[in-house]
This record gives structure tokens, C-alpha cells and sequence, in this order.
């Protein structure tokens, strides 16, 4: 049977708009569909941390989100006496480094992150499919056939690969039977963005702060001219989201009268959960984002981690895709449940102490130094050093021989590896699909200020493989280099093409 598309992405929101740019960008065929007529309205994931930016600059969207959006301001959290205290969320002051250049989340509404995303798939010539529900598929050994309703009318489609991007009440999830274990976490909650006066757009006002159940949370929402409504409910009954409604809340548990909610553009009522799902692929069909992990929104990891599933998948499918084993795809799970599971963890902790009164966003909660040391995808043997395989890759500033400026970063931008030679003796045969950039005298770029030497803590003559995500796959000692790189590369790249020049 003939393929119409090589990936059906069932699903657009931000795992499945990151998967698309990503896949796009790599000339690989797919179809982003979405049951709901419309794109998400509200600003519920409006953190975006700095490992999920440095993803956002691969992906050429870092300055559009971050000339949209703005910083987290102060807490000004108010005593039940009337009396305040102000307070910054982060638990100390963070500052761009060489190796780190996003240090603080950036806030940005949901529906803002987005529509950016899809502004960019739409400079690679791609757009979702709203409106378009999937509502069954079968699997064989060579692909999948998915039913997709539009319109009214239904149509048949054959993928190579199905991705369910489509969210916590996941369909593809449900279809494939994937255990999604986990708890109740005895909260519900509300989310409501709305215009409204009264309070001042320099603090996120939060008030009974040491009364969980009572408590209120209102926070400007940077771009915009909203802010965003937090406040946890009873369990059960109905809850009156109207302007008057909100209106009443706030006055109920704030005491003060003069905040008025004016109008209300987008609201939510949600029980919070942990849970996570037991397998993210079952043959041809695999799971990203909120379809594989549900949490509480505390520490703002949901979007991140989402983003970054999408961001782990992509390459590894467009290299399958490509010739390379289809084992690839194993790791897909196991680098990145982990990681969710650990999410899960972080964010019933941080849940537990907005319930006493706490709100702390540390190191951890920024997802820099999240990484994959135990995966099957690291060199074996791989020399360590100050950062090891499995690591994300620091970023450096630099400068090319002809002495314009630039960044790692930039060097690693793009869909390819790249091999990173520090003061090497020789550069290996060039290798379809890796660029091979080399650093010190002599070579493309100048590590001027040391900050490569000082990121890396890699020896002369060493090599750092990087993948296309941004994690370090290896260091490489001179020795062997190339009979090195060709055993690791049989399983993660597509078979080389033989040179046939001047065969007949």
C-alpha cells in the first residue's frame, strides 16, 4: 500500500507543533491534525524555561517568543493582617552565563508560545489540519492506517508513523490500551484569564497564602493585557466563571473590594493529577507530551517537558526514516520517561509547599541540567571529563578566523551532528548529515576567551560529538577516531552512500 504521509501527528499544541517544525525542517513528509475547530485560547503553560529557549533557538522562535512575552515579576504575597512581603520567585538572583545563556524562565500564555510555533511552521510551509478528528487506526509491519473525520466526511490515511499528541484524555493512548498509572492529588483548581482593576500589573499578587484552601493567586500575564486567576476549589459542585463570579471569589478571599473582573477571555476547571504513562510506543505509534505525563502546573514543567519529548522524537524519526535501525526509537522512552517521572516528582513537591505557603522555583525546576548519562545512545567508553556523554552540550561564545562573533550555539544550530575538534592534529573524512567544526589556532574557530576549554574541560586533540537535540553522544580521544565514529554511527544515521563516480 502506498504511503500518503510519512508521520500523522494527531495533536497541535505544543508537543505536536515542536515535533512538526522539527520534521519540517528536515524535508520529512507529515500531517498535523487537530479535533478541536479552533487553536487553544488560554494562557495555562505560560513558563518557559531556559532549556526549553535553547530549544526555541534551534528552532529559529527564541527572539519572536521572548519580544512577545516578558519576566516572571515579584511575588507580593499579603497576610491576612493586611501586611505584604515581596519576594522573587527564583531563590537568588540569575544571570546569563557563557556556558548558560537563558538563566530565568521567560513568561509567555500559552496560546502566545503557540501561535509563534505555528507562525514559524508556516515559513516551512506546513500548517495544522483543525477540526480534524482521528477516530481509529491499525498497525502492520510496515506502517500505520488511520480513519480521520473532517468536515463530516471521513478519509483514510497511511502513515509510516502515528505520534498521539493529543493531550491528557489522549486517544491514541486509549486505542493502544497504555496504562497510564498514577493519583488523584486532591486538589481542584481554576484558571481564568480575564481583564480586570483594582491591582497594579508590577507583582504577581498572591493572597492567603497561609491558607491553602482559601488562597487566591493573580498574576499579570507579560505581553498581554490579562492577568491570569489561580485559586483552588471545592472538590465537587459548580463554579461561577462569569465576570460577577470571579469577582465575588477575589472579594470573598482577598477582603477588598475594589477588584472587579471586568471580562474573562478564557477559563478552566480541573481536578490535578500525577500520572504517567506505563510505554510511550507500541510498534509504529508513539506518545509525546501531556498524552504520556499529567501533573499539577507548579515548578512550570508541562509545556517544557513536552517540548522537549517532541524535540528528543523528532530526529530519531526523521533518521529511521531515513535507512537508519529502527531500534533508534527505543531510546525515545527510555531517555525521556525518566525525565517525566522525575517531573511528576518535582511537581508534587512544589505542590506540596504552595500548600504551606511556599513558593520557590530553584536550579532544577530551569531543566538545564537534565540529560540522559545512562542512555544506550552515549559512545561507549566515552572519555569524561567536566561534562560527560548524556550532557547537554554548554554553549560557548567564539569567534570564526575572519573574526566575526558566534556562539556554539550557533554552530550546533540546525538539523545535523556536529564534531567538535579541540586543537586536533587531523580532521577526519567529512560524514553526510555532521558537521565537523575545529577549534584553535590555525583552525575555523577561536576559543578567544577560553570559555570552550573552560565548558567542556576537554584536552587538546580531543573530539566532542554532539546530537542533533544539543546532548553530548561522546568525547573522543584522536586515537581511532574515525573506526570510532563509524561503529557508533551504523546505529543512529542512515548507511552511508557508496561513491559510484565513474561506474558504468
Amino acid at each position: 500500500m502506498a504511503f500518503d504521509t510519512d508521520i500523522l501527528i494527531s495533536g497541535a499544541g505544543a508537543a505536536g507543533l515542536t515535533l512538526a517544525i522539527d520534521l519540517a525542517r528536515r524535508g520529512v513528509s507529515f500531517q498535523l491534525i487537530e479535533q478541536n475547530a479552533q487553536p487553544f485560547s488560554g494562557s495555562r503553560g505560560k513558563g518557559i524555561q531556559p532549556r526549553t529557549m535553547e530549544i526555541f533557538e534551534d528552532l529559529g522562535v527564541v527572539d519572536r517568543m521572548a519580544a512577545a512575552g516578558g519576566s516572571y515579576p515579584p511575588l507580593c504575597q499579603y497576610r491576612p493582617d493586611g501586611t505584604h512581603k515581596v519576594s522573587r520567585l527564583t531563590e537568588a538572583d540569575v544571570f546569563p552565563t557563557a556556558a548558560e545563556p537563558y538563566a530565568a524562565p521567560l513568561m509567555l500564555p500559552q496560546f502566545a508560545t503557540e501561535a509563534i510555533m505555528r507562525e514559524r511552521l508556516a515559513e516551512l510551509g506546513h500548517h495544522p489540519h483543525f477540526g480534524t478528528r482521528l477516530t481509529r487506526f491499525g498497525q502492520d509491519a510496515h506502517g500505520v492506517t488511520a480513519r480521520i473525520e473532517q468536515n463530516g466526511g471521513e478519509q483514510v490515511v497511511r502513515a509510516r508513523f502515528l505520534i498521539g499528541t493529543d493531550g491528557g484524555r489522549s486517544f491514541v493512548r486509549h486505542a493502544l490500551a497504555i496504562d497510564f498509572p498514577g493519583e488523584a492529588l486532591g486538589v481542584r483548581a481554576i484558571v481564568a484569564d480575564v481583564r480586570l482593576e483594582g491591582l497594579d500589573r508590577s507583582a504577581w499578587h498572591r493572597f492567603q497564602f497561609g491558607s491553602p484552601e482559601t488562597q487566591v493567586m493573580i498574576c499579570p500575564l507579560a505581553g498581554t493585557d490579562l492577568f491570569q486567576i489561580q485559586a483552588p476549589v471545592a472538590l465537587d459542585g459548580e463554579i461561577d466563571l462569569s465576570p460577577v463570579g470571579l469577582t465575588a471569589l477575589i472579594g470573598d478571599r482577598t477582603g477588598r473590594g475594589d477588584i472587579t473582573v471586568r471580562s474573562v477571555s478564557w477559563s478552566s476547571v480541573y481536578t490535578m493529577s500525577a500520572r504517567l504513562a506505563d510505554r510511550y510506543r507500541i510498534g509504529r505509534v508513539l506518545i509525546a507530551g501531556d498524552a504520556a505525563h499529567v501533573h499539577p502546573p507548579t515548578g512550570g514543567q508541562g509545556l517544557n517537558t513536552s517540548v522537549q519529548d517532541a524535540y528528543n522524537l523528532g530526529w530519531k524519526l526523521a533518521s529511521v526514516l531515513s535507512g537508519a535501525p529502527e531500534a533508534l526509537l527505543d531510546s525515545y522512552e527510555a531517555e525521556r520517561r525518566p525525565i517525566a517521572l522525575n517531573m511528576l516528582r518535582l511537581s508534587t513537591r512544589l505542590l506540596g509547599e504552595v500548600k504551606q505557603g511556599t513558593m520557590r522555583r530553584d536550579r532544577e525546576a530551569r531543566q538545564l541540567d537534565l540529560g540522559y548519562r545512562g542512555s544506550s545512545l552515549n559512545v561507549p567508553g566515552s572519555v569524561g571529563g567536566k561534562v560527560q556523554a548524556g550532557d547537554r552540550a554548554p554553549d560557548a561564545p567564539c569567534r570564526g578566523q575572519t573574526g566575526q562573533r558566534t556562539r556554539l550555539f550557533t554552530v550546533f544550530q540546525g538539523p545535523h551532528w556536529t564534531l567538535l575538534g579541540y586543537q586536533p592534529h587531523d580532521r577526519p573524512s567529512a560524514i553526510a548529515g555532521v558537521r565537523i567544526v575545529t577549534v584553535g589556532a590555525g583552525h575555523e574557530l577561536v576559543d578567544e576567551e577560553g570559555d570552550i576549554a573552560e565548558a567542556y574541560g576537554i584536552e587538546p586533540g580531543q573530539w566532542v560529538f554532539v546530537r542533533p537535540d544539543g546532548y553530548i553522544a561522546g568525547i573522543f580521544s584522536p586515537d581511532g577516531l574515525e573506526q570510532q565514529l563509524s561503529r557508533y554511527l551504523a546505529h543512529v544515521l542512515p548507511p552511508r552512500p557508496t561513491d559510484t563516480l565513474g561506474e558504468s
